[in-house]
C-alpha cells in the first residue's frame, strides 16, 4: 500500500487542522493505520492509531480529548482531526500501515507518507 500525507499547515495556538491519508491499493481495509509525528531534533512518536474497520482506537495520552482519528475504508482515507493545537504539536506528521493493532513504535509499521508539517505558532 502507499500512503500520502495532507493537511497541514502553519495555524495559531487553539486552532483546528484536519489531516489526511490518502491510500492506493485494494486492501486498504487490511491495513491498521496510524499517525506518528516528528518535532526538530526529537524522535518519530505514535500521536494515534484506528484498527481495520474503526472499532479500536488508541491516542497518545498529550493528545486524548484533542484529536480524532477515523477512517473510510470505500475512500481508502484516514483522518486526524485536531483541535486545540498547542506549539508542542509542531511537526511533520506521518501516517504509517501495519498489519497488527497496537504498535506504538515506528518499527511496528511497514509502509510510510511522506509527512506532512503542521506549525502552531503562539
Amino acid at each position: 500500500v502507499q500512503l500520502q500525507a495532507s493537511g497541514g499547515g502553519l495555524v495559531q495556538a487553539g486552532d483546528s487542522l484536519r489531516l489526511s491519508c490518502a491510500a492506493s491499493g485494494r486492501t486498504f481495509s487490511s491495513y491498521v493505520i496510524g499517525w506518528f509525528r516528528q518535532a526538530p531534533g526529537k524522535e518519530r512518536e505514535f500521536v494515534a492509531v484506528i484498527s481495520r474497520y474503526g472499532g479500536t482506537i488508541q491516542y497518545l495520552d498529550a493528545v486524548k480529548g484533542r484529536f480524532t482519528i477515523s477512517r473510510d475504508n470505500a475512500k481508502s482515507a484516514v483522518y486526524l482531526r485536531m483541535n486545540s493545537l498547542k506549539p508542542e504539536d509542531t511537526a511533520v506528521y506521518y501516517c504509517a500501515a501495519a498489519n497488527v493493532f497496537g504498535r506504538t513504535q515506528t518499527e511496528g509499521y511497514d509502509y510510510w507518507g511522506q509527512g506532512t508539517q503542521v506549525t502552531v505558532s503562539s
